[in-house]
């Protein structure tokens, strides 16, 4: 890919993470924390990805958001400062989705307002990090 095709690769990446962090806020909004969670997990990581993108990296996958901000962090040293977000985002993968994550629970039940803001408190984190080199 050229420098330019990874540009608009990477908006693209970073719009549609922006749109997921819309969605992931009205989740919480309305009571859905546990949609709320695992949409600004995803949202994070599709952040991610934009940056890795707009450095001429690609094709870009994963899902860890941890492993994803490494891969950053080895192009430009303040991703680094993401460890415990992205961290404490990857454990919201598979419980937010599945009762078998939770036993004895399901996601519904168990992740609440709290857990939802921390989620997009640290998306919001990740986002602004990845804004500092890309643009929608």
């Amino acid at each position: 890919m050229t420098a330019n095709r990874n540009l608009t690769e990477a908006q693209r990446w970073l719009r549609q993470a922006l749109h997921d962090r819309d969605a992931a806020r009205l989740n919480r909004d309305h009571g859905f924390h546990e949609h709320a969670c695992f949409v600004a997990q995803q949202s994070a990581e599709k952040a991610l990805k934009a940056f890795l993108y707009e450095r001429g990296q690609g094709p870009v996958l994963g899902h860890s958001t941890t492993v994803l901000a490494n891969e950053c962090a080895a192009l430009e040293s303040s991703f680094g400062a993401l460890g415990a977000a992205c961290r404490r985002l990857d454990q919201l993968y598979i419980p937010t989705r599945y009762p078998n994550g939770l036993p004895d629970n399901i996601p519904h039940d168990f992740f609440d307002q709290a857990l939802a803001d921390q989620a997009l408190a640290d998306l919001d984190s990740v986002v602004a990090c990845v804004e500092r080199f890309v643009t929608a």
